[in-house]
């Protein structure tokens, strides 16, 4: 065999001291970083909060028109005027279309000169009747004369009655060719346009009108939760909030209105609807929202963000930054969730430090390196009202 060099064998050992020398090192660190060395695992934290929570139902519901109100014309004509634009808002007594008078003014004019000539007729009749009754008694005209007055005054009065109705009749005619809108609210499309013909209470209306401010959003609450609503309806006004699928930031206020009188069998559920101002209109008929309902509110709550709760076989707890930067295991009894917070009831004070991120990298009683998180400081540090 050849004989090496004692420099050419350093050479060739010296990576491979190096590299003992580095899992050494390595290995030295990580058995004092368990011992509580130098080494700090990095993790974002979060203050725990004491603020107002509200218990809430959550649910998805519909956006519906609290009236809508499908416009049909009462008499039949040519549409000579549409006073609106379609999709805009209209006001209650607005006039939205106009059909053609003429026939009607006219109808009318014809009524009311059949009325007057009957009632010319009543009077001469009226007359003959008083003239009768003196003459009858004196025997100058016989009891059928008299009674064939009596009967033609009668008749005449008869047609004046059926005369009136038939004027008043003309004049609803004339009167209902002009449409109004019957409340205030937001058109739908025009479905006949100015110079047709309408018919008298035909089956496709001229227009909707929906009603949208104030507006309903109607959910549905499971069977079991019944009770409880109603218990706590009893106490007070019950507050509703309704967010906007694309935007949950945007909330709307309102309040529970309507408490369905059964339970639906088929699904075990009761339908509620709740009542919002929706002054910017932005609710919209048909729109699918999110639907908070609160029952109660739990004052001056310790929460802390739902990041920070972990779950284990023994329970739910969270890590807490004790004092000098080292990790605590906290097991926790859990509350209500409320939007990104989670309610604790035992196991944490507020102002208390828990990690929100990092969990997986720390154990009890080892060293972290605190990165804030933003959370704490979005909700000002305080009570949320």
């Amino acid at each position: 065999m050849k004989a090496y060099h004692p420099i050419l064998r350093l050479i060739v050992l010296a990576p491979l001291i190096a590299g003992a020398l580095a899992l050494f090192s390595v290995g030295c660190a990580t058995k004092k970083a368990g011992r509580g060395g130098a080494f700090a695992a990095p993790v974002v934290v979060e203050q725990a909060l004491s603020m107002d929570v509200p218990v809430e139902l959550r649910q998805i519901g519909t956006v519906e028109a609290i009236n809508t109100v499908a416009i049909t014309a009462r008499v039949g004509g040519q549409l000579v005027r549409v006073g609106f634009t379609e999709g805009r808002n209209v006001r209650k007594g607005e006039v939205l279309f106009q059909i053609d008078p003429a026939p009607y003014r006219a109808a009318l004019a014809q009524a009311r000169a059949n009325l007057e000539r009957d009632k010319a007729a009543l009077s001469n009749a009226s007359a003959d009747v008083a003239r009768y009754r003196d003459l009858v008694q004196k025997d100058y005209v016989t009891r059928q004369t008299y009674d064939a007055a009596v009967s033609t005054a009668a008749e005449t009065k008869a047609m004046v009655d059926a005369d009136s109705a038939a004027a008043q009749t003309a004049s609803l005619n004339l009167a209902y060719c002009t449409i109004a809108a019957p409340i205030t609210g937001r058109t739908g499309p025009l479905l006949v346009k100015q110079g047709n013909l309408v018919v008298a209470n035909g089956a496709t209306p001229l227009v909707t009108i929906n009603q949208i401010e104030p507006i309903y959003v109607s959910f549905a609450i499971p069977e079991q939760q019944l009770s409880e609503v109603r218990a706590r309806r009893r106490q007070g006004e019950l507050p509703v909030t309704t967010y906007l699928p694309s935007d949950s930031t945007k909330m709307f206020q309102g309040s529970l209105t309507f408490v369905d009188n059964t339970v639906d069998p088929t699904t075990g559920t009761v339908l509620l609807k709740a009542s919002f101002a929706n002054a910017e209109g932005v609710l919209w008929p048909g729109l699918y929202v999110k639907v908070a309902l609160v029952l109660t509110t739990i004052r001056n709550a310790t929460v802390v963000p739902a990041a920070a709760v972990q779950t284990s076989q023994q329970g739910n707890f969270v890590y807490v930054v004790a004092p000098g930067d080292t990790a605590q295991l906290r097991p926790i009894e859990m509350g209500p969730s409320y939007l990104q917070w989670v309610v604790v009831d035992k196991g944490v004070a507020s102002g208390e430090k828990v990690v929100t991120d990092g969990q997986l990298g720390i154990r009890q009683g080892m060293r972290v390196m605190v990165k804030t998180g933003l959370m704490s400081a979005a909700a000002g540090g305080g009570r949320h009202q």
